[in-house]
């Protein structure tokens, strides 16, 4: 199922080494550029004036106590930090619009309004920022379009980084009111965000559904615990296959220094290359990581050498899903453990039926079980479940090659939403390519414009079966709406 040339895969290996490389020297320029503009402080109604000195803004949030509920009593946030001269941004040529910017409710904020609006506005919720101190917001991707076609948007900073998504629901709710205020109402309102902000969007929806009309989650966190038990899982398949035993948490020196290197070794054969010269061990543990991670499916091999390859990521080489297992499985601001993996039924191949050798598998790996009241839904935790009770159209993207947030999300979220009768809501497309948020223009702007048709018209657009494991498998799956060249995509056949 998973033969490859040795040769086609370094191939593929030597194409992602060169994109890192390109990658990491080359900046982004997007919406920082000092330009005119109209500038706003805190709990203030946009108006002109020229955007503040360089200095953190005094409306950035200070450190403090939370009370929200799964937050730990005395837990104390960091002082976060805005750059207001930063805010500023400028026009894009030949198309009139207003430029806004300012600090709302202690998180930066981004608004644009063509002079010929449509009267319709996209919020637009980013990903995940780390846990740096600044606080920082961008536009949508396809910013030049929106405006260029009528359409306002606007896009928060959230008041506080880390995987904290509750604070951009609420931050991104802020600034939709705050927008209705300043601009007017909108006559129709969409909702789209990436990765982390797919989750934002995804629980935005559910909690807060009168603010929005129809939303677009791409490479979004959409089976929100299931991903952290995957990078958990990651870890715990190869500690177990590789040296009969896991630990979690992990001690990072043992991990790292010893233990990492031991799965390595056990996965590959005399003499190879990690990850592209398997052993038969090797080969069980990418088969496990290909049905915990979506299924047998096209681009998964370029996306197993992608992410497990030599690019230097934090720990070392080849480390960087190894890296993403290494906390203690709690979340921001809480000491309750979220990852459970207790229910996971791990395969060594491809076929479902459970061999001798599975069922000992599953009978000796490690089980790590969440606190009863980690995963929570309720409205103000940090790390909201998605439910999949949604009230209106959602059309989602997402790489197949992905294995950061992997294409399993779409899966998860799929069941969730028909568990719930709402799959007639959700248009859900497989799009071809291993790297993360990897979408061309026009892929992105066709799934809007359908969203947005869909919306107004209720024909809803076409989309791909991602819970057949046989139409996931099809040599052409994620061909139908690829458009353009992405990282390792794995060529349609024809």
């Amino acid at each position: 199922m998973f033969s490859l040339q040795l040769s086609t895969m370094r191939k593929i290996l030597f194409v992602l080494i060169a994109f890192v490389v390109v990658a990491a020297t080359t900046t982004a320029a997007g919406a920082n550029d000092p330009s005119g503009g109209t500038s706003a402080s805190s709990e203030a109604t946009p108006s002109s004036g020229a955007p503040s000195s360089g200095a953190p803004s005094s409306g950035a949030p200070e450190s403090g106590s939370d009370t929200r509920p799964g937050v730990d009593e005395h837990f104390v946030y960091p002082t976060y930090t805005i750059d207001e001269s930063l805010l500023p941004f400028e026009g894009i040529d030949g198309v009139p619009a207003e430029q806004m910017w300012g600090v709302h409710h202690s998180a930066a904020y981004l608004m644009e309004v063509p002079d010929n609006w449509n009267g319709e506005l996209l919020m637009w919720a980013h990903g995940f920022r780390g846990t740096e101190p600044e606080l920082t917001v961008d536009p949508p991707p396809f910013r030049e379009w929106l405006v260029a076609n009528g359409y306002a948007w606007a896009a928060s900073s959230y008041p506080r980084n880390d995987y904290d998504i509750t604070a951009g629901v609420e931050a991104t709710r802020d600034l939709r009111i705050l927008f209705g205020e300043t601009v007017r109402e909108p006559d129709l309102t969409y909702l789209a965000g990436a990765s982390m902000g797919g989750h934002v969007t995804a629980v935005s929806i559910e909690q807060y559904p009168w603010y929005y009309d129809g939303a677009m989650p791409v490479c979004g966190v959409l089976g929100d615990y299931e991903l952290f038990d995957f990078f958990a899982a990651f870890s715990l398949v190869g500690q177990q296959l590789a040296t009969g035993e896991a630990m979690f948490p992990v001690d990072a020196e043992t991990y790292y220094g010893a233990v990492v290197p031991a799965i390595k070794a056990a996965m590959i054969t005399e003499g190879g290359e990690w990850p592209l010269d398997l052993s038969p061990t090797g080969q069980q543990f990418l088969a496990a990581i290909a049905d915990a991670s979506g299924g047998a499916r096209p681009n998964f091999l370029e996306g197993w050498a992608f992410w497990n390859g030599p690019a230097e990521f934090a720990t070392g080489p080849g480390n960087f899903l190894f890296d993403l297992a290494g906390g203690n499985g709690t979340t921001v601001g809480s000491s309750q453990i979220v990852l459970d993996t207790t229910d996971e039924v791990y395969q060594l191949d491809l076929d479902p039926a459970i061999s001798d050798a599975e069922q000992a598998l599953n009978d000796a790996i490690l089980r790590i079980e969440a606190d009863p009241a980690a995963r929570s839904t309720e409205r103000g935790a940090p790390v909201p479940a998605i439910t999949g009770d949604i009230s209106m159209p959602v059309l989602t993207l997402h790489n197949l090659g992905d294995l950061f947030v992997n294409f399993g999300m779409e899966q998860d979220y799929a069941r969730e939403v028909a568990a719930n009768g709402n799959e007639d809501l959700l248009v859900q497309r497989a799009i071809r390519g291993a790297g993360h948020c990897d979408f061309t223009g026009e892929e992105l702007i066709g799934g809007f414009a359908d969203l947005v048709n869909w919306v107004k018209t209720g024909e809803r657009p076409a989309g791909d079966n991602v819970l057949d494991p046989a139409v996931v498998a099809g040599a052409d799956y994620g061909c139908t709406f690829t458009r353009g060249e992405h990282l390792a995509a794995a060529p349609c056949p024809g």
